[in-house]
């Protein structure tokens, strides 16, 4: 399948309309970053925390910003996993990468927030790190986005972290959901008509003959045309779908490992496996247990 850009998947309406909402609902900011964000500090757009830009004008708290954003998107993007940092100033941020196939295509970055009550002091140790303060106006302005930044209780970010950590992989499998669903208005005809057959036809044995004969073309001309199209061959496609169906079928509880792999079409327990584990870049179980919703505790 043809890589996504970064540019493709920031693009998306989906993408701001979720950093709009996730920062209405739970009070804290949130940006998507490409994987390589590393040379500048990031600047939150709308979600940006008032004080955080304060300090981001002196030389001194836009490096120490930098290093942050640095270490902690470096970690995310190199372990894969969820992570949190404090800045100098006490701040925390988080990060959650986003993958496609196993491959690190973005950021979720969020936070500025603060995980306990600040105090004066915090304020007045904080001023003295930064040092060369202009005059007694920004003081105060700045003292006041700092009182004012939210305050996130540890359950609280914990539920932040799951609900960060869903919409990466909603977007991730919403995207491969897309990568393969037939397009008449933007692909060859013999193409799209290939899709839905595949589509249809997916959890049986599905031979390329078969496909072939039913979009009435050759077989040289249509994996020609196929690969052109889609980037990726005809079984690797086909691969892909039953995946795909295979994630759908993971989300419910009560059918079993055994019964996805069959029920998607693939031949065997260990060709599942090594497939998934290939496109997706993590287990089946694995899979399974990040993709759940979040449970609702009874107070």
């Amino acid at each position: 399948m043809k890589p996504l850009t970064y540019d493709e998947l920031s693009a998306l309406p989906l993408i701001k309309h979720y950093e709009k909402a996730f920062r209405k609902a739970t009070g804290v900011s949130l940006r998507l970053l490409p994987p390589d964000e590393k040379m500048r500090r990031t600047i939150l757009r709308q979600s940006e925390n008032p004080f955080c830009a304060f300090v981001a004008s002196t030389p001194v708290g836009c490096e120490a910003c930098l290093e942050t954003q640095r270490r902690i998107e470096n970690s995310s993007a190199t372990a894969l996993v969820s992570k949190q940092a404090n800045c100098f100033a006490g701040l925390t941020d988080i990060a959650i990468p986003v993958t496609i196939a196993g491959r690190h295509v973005a950021t979720l970055v969020s936070g500025q927030i603060f995980r306990r009550e600040p105090t004066q002091r915090d304020f007045e140790a904080m001023m003295k790190k930064i040092g060369g303060i202009r005059d007694k106006e920004w003081k105060k302005l700045a003292k006041k986005s700092y009182f004012e930044t939210p305050v996130v209780a540890p359950d609280v970010l914990d539920a932040v972290i799951q609900l960060l950590t869903v919409f990466a992989q909603h977007l991730s499998d919403d995207i491969s959901r897309h990568m393969v669903t037939a397009r008449p208005d933007l692909e060859p005809d013999v193409v799209s008509r290939a899709k839905k057959y595949i589509e249809a036809h997916s959890h049986e044995p599905l031979t390329l003959e078969e496909v072939v004969k039913h979009v009435h073309s050759g077989r040289f001309h249509f994996c020609k045309i196929f690969k052109r199209t889609t980037g990726i061959t005809f079984t690797e496609y086909v691969a892909r779908v039953r995946v795909e169906k295979a994630k759908v079928l993971l989300m419910d509880p009560g059918i079993r490992v055994s019964e996805v792999v069959f029920s998607a079409g693939f031949g065997s327990i260990p060709q599942f496996n090594c497939v998934f584990k290939r496109f997706v870049g993590k287990s089946p179980t694995e899979y399974r247990s990040r993709a759940r919703p979040l449970e609702v505790q009874e107070s």
